[in-house]
């Protein structure tokens, strides 16, 4: 691994260091003076992105299984992604399995110019029927003994279940126990249930608002129970999938609230028809939907979503936690998301108008010229 050293703006957890840092896979050392950006013309250097709910991108849909996921990997490594959870649907057995197959191969081994495979994201099928969202209806109830088979394929870091269904207090309780972090998310659940559900174990809430029961003033739901007691959640920042006056109610009362791409084989590829596990889905004006107008996940990148944070009035470094830092520390991984000596040297270069001008992942450059 040659040693690298890169100069502008780099964001730190003091603070923003007008300087140089060094890097091989890791960092080495940062030199330089305390200083903000306004002060300088020179290009930000930022933690690299990291998305906990990854579906596709480039064509290719995660449940596919084989190399699926390294070319998802690549084509969000090229839009500043230099981790991410590879996210499985709800399905039949046998294609969670051949999914999780492939997961597991592909974080044992980072190709070149992908991004760092941190593990599973099983979105379903523990969820609740009546709250697909865009999932196929295969949704049922979960068993520890199944969800421990599952986690010999892949390590399961985010396992998302529907709380109200009978017996997944208790799951949520025993798998937290295990460290795997529990998320609420597809469920038509009261706040009371979402309550309940927290004081289990459960840890955060996917793609918060969207396929879960919302806020009402006399009837809280799951929205509610998010807005009062979580300390995390995912959220997408398409602009589409949450409108933005929803997205800084959360902002404001989540502490470390982070953003997720939910991003489909539809990422990186022109309008037109694609895959969502078994389902046809359709890209038209940046959005992906089902026949019947469903919002079938995304074509978000994260580096779109640091731009859409900051158009929502962010300051960049809070965007930039809200796409790296925060999403590490859900997972208590200590050495990524951000830009300290021995952490990984998984970092983002932008220009003053943020558009990427480099990537590296654990240290190496990656190749943008198809971004």
């Amino acid at each position: 691994m040659n040693h690298t050293t890169i100069g502008g703006n780099i964001l730190t957890p003091a603070g923003w260091v007008h300087g140089a840092i060094a890097f091989g896979e890791r960092v080495t050392g940062i030199d330089g003076a305390a200083g903000h950006p306004s002060q300088n013309s020179d290009d930000y250097i930022l933690p690299g992105f990291i998305d906990l709910h990854v579906h596709g991108g480039a064509g290719r849909d995660v449940m596919q299984g084989g190399d699926a996921v390294y070319a998802i990997a690549a084509i969000h490594a090229r839009h500043g992604t230099t981790s991410l959870l590879a996210t499985t649907m709800t399905a039949p057995p046998e294609d969670i399995e051949m999914a999780l197959a492939a997961i597991g191969a592909a974080a044992k081994q980072r190709r070149p110019n992908t991004a760092r495979v941190l593990g599973a994201h099983l979105e379903g099928p523990y969820i609740n029927a009546g709250k697909l969202g865009a999932q196929p209806d295969y949704a049922r109830a979960a068993t520890l003994a199944e969800i421990e088979r599952l986690q010999t394929l892949a390590q399961l870091r985010v396992i998302t279940v529907a709380p109200e269904i009978d017996g997944h207090l208790d799951l949520v309780r025993q798998l937290a126990e295990r460290g795997v972090r529990v998320q609420i998310g597809h469920t038509s659940g009261s706040y009371e249930d979402g309550v309940a559900a927290l004081e289990h174990g459960a840890s955060g809430f996917t793609h918060l608002f969207n396929a879960m029961s919302g806020l009402h003033h006399r009837a809280p739901g799951m929205v509610g129970a998010a807005l009062a007691h979580a300390q995390y959640a995912e959220l997408i920042p398409d602009l589409l999938h949450v409108h933005p006056g929803a997205i800084k109610t959360a902002l404001r009362a989540i502490p470390h609230l982070y953003c997720v791409t939910d991003s489909t084989a539809a990422t990186g590829m022109p309008d037109g028809q694609y895959m969502l596990g078994r389902q046809a889905v359709h890209k038209c004006l940046g959005g992906v939907r089902l026949p019947d107008g469903t919002l079938a996940g995304s074509t978000l990148t994260l580096d779109q979503a640091l731009r859409n944070l900051v158009g929502l009035g962010l300051d960049l470094a809070d965007a930039s936690r809200r796409v790296s830092t925060n999403a590490a520390d859900y997972l208590g991984l200590q050495e990524r998301g951000r830009l300290v000596p021995g952490a990984w040297a998984d970092l983002v270069v932008l220009d003053r108008d943020l558009n990427l001008k480099a990537v590296y992942i654990e240290g190496e450059r990656c190749d943008l010229d198809d971004a």
